[in-house]
């Protein structure tokens, strides 16, 4: 997998998630994919779907603002972005490893967030 590949993979998992596409999304992890944040390991396509649905719902909505820093290899990206939400505007980081073009493993975090002003 070359740099074009990762950043195909990027710009699909940002359609899926600003569109709420849980299958499309679902169709970027193997099957055996594990999700790992602080406080948070979710292991297999059942916990994992379970996990991103809740994860949309309570974000309401998001929209990417900024792709901040992007790297990658041939196996591998590692992001910071911007991101508005229902919820405010935040910066977040991801790392995925990649085998076949689809996620094996993703590491996640939030770096800061501006809550929405209240409506």
């Amino acid at each position: 997998m070359n740099g074009s590949a990762g950043r195909e993979f990027y710009d699909r998992q940002i359609g899926y998630l600003e569109s709420g596409d849980i299958d499309g999304l679902m169709s970027q992890y193997h099957d055996d994919a594990i999700l790992i944040g602080f406080g948070l390991t979710v292991r297999g396509a059942a916990a994992l779907r379970t996990h991103m649905e809740g994860y949309l719902a309570h974000l309401g909505s998001l929209r990417l603002v900024s792709t901040d820093k992007f790297t990658g290899t041939e196996d591998s990206i590692f992001f910071e972005a911007t991101v508005d939400t229902d919820l405010g505007r935040a910066r977040v980081y991801d790392v995925f490893m990649l085998r076949d073009g689809r996620a094996t493993h993703q590491f996640t975090g939030v770096l800061s967030v501006t809550p929405a002003p209240p409506r």
